[in-house]
């Protein structure tokens, strides 16, 4: 569990930057370019890292079309929503939208995967989101003065990431952590380039610009290659559940990046909020006690 905590932790730090990252760059090379730009260069690193080691075991007996339902479910569709919706609402509203993904997980698990639901994961699920509201300082009752083209853009992401999760346990599960990695990524590459070509070419114009570039290195190689190397990680040797919580945590990582790049103030609400997401993560990933799990199965 500590190697699963730390993994989780780490993976909230790098993707406390990806908000950040596809709101200054979807302006300039649109949705399908965010999610082309970081594909490509998520997949730029993982072939790097697989060479280096030369660990290609498992490459050739990948089953391709699990492969292409996750890449579609985890990266292509769902960045693509992620990028349109902060051409719509702020980044804020973005990051807290996203946080509903381990409600989605449950529900989905629940409703597809013949799942069982325990109280406690209700409770920490609720006490998680409950924390996100505190940090992030949002009004709720005023979230419909966001463009409801983004809100729901966001919604659609979040289930398509609570989808993905279920079948990458149940699918992918035999398959290695990079290949999985890897394989998601290169064939939402191939994905994402063909909706490029169709859409909008001056991408490959651009992407050699400084600002666009960078940005797409910050998303691409931290924020999709190594992210997913520990996100994988997280649903194999954890839970699908397990892995959604890192949303709760992102909004966290990413005020820190806030206070020690821009030093901004960390206020009493921060802290508040921080410890109820600590509260919910350890409550919805808590499992029962071994003990209780032989008691139920006797009787």
């Amino acid at each position: 569990m500590a190697r699963l905590y730390g993994a989780l932790f780490t993976l909230s730090l790098i993707w406390g930057t990806s908000f950040l990252f596809i709101k200054l760059l979807v302006e300039p090379i649109g949705a399908w370019g965010v999610v082309f730009g970081r594909c490509l260069f998520g997949t730029a690193i993982l072939l790097l890292i697989i060479a280096f080691r030369n660990d290609w075991k498992g490459f050739k007996e990948l089953p391709l079309g699990s492969v292409i339902l996750v890449s579609l479910l985890n990266n292509a569709i769902p960045w693509f929503l992620i990028a349109l919706s902060e051409t719509k609402i702020t980044s804020s509203y973005a990051s807290l939208i996203n946080a509903t993904t381990p409600i989605w997980t449950l529900i989905i698990g629940f409703l597809f995967f013949q799942n069982k639901l325990r109280l406690f994961q209700w409770l920490g699920i609720a006490l998680g989101f409950f924390g996100i509201i505190i940090l992030s300082g949002v009004d709720v009752t005023n979230i419909m003065d966001q463009s409801i083209v983004g809100l729901f853009t966001m919604v659609g992401a979040t289930l398509c990431y609570g989808y993905s999760t279920h079948l990458t346990k149940k699918y992918l599960s035999t398959v290695s952590v990079t290949m999985i990695s890897l394989s998601t990524l290169l064939v939402s590459a191939i994905i994402s380039l063909i909706m490029v070509l169709i859409t909008d070419r001056s991408i490959f114009t651009m992407i050699l610009e400084p600002s666009i570039f960078w940005g797409l290195v910050g998303l691409g190689v931290f924020g999709s290659g190594i992210a997913y190397l520990l996100y994988y990680y997280c649903i194999q040797k954890g839970s699908p559940e397990f892995a959604s919580l890192v949303t709760y945590l992102v909004p966290i990582s990413a005020m820190v990046w806030g206070a020690i790049v821009l030093n901004e103030d960390i206020h009493l609400s921060m802290i508040t909020g921080f410890i109820l997401i600590l509260g919910g993560v350890y409550v919805s990933s808590k499992k029962p006690k071994e003990k209780n799990i032989r008691m139920s199965k006797s009787a």
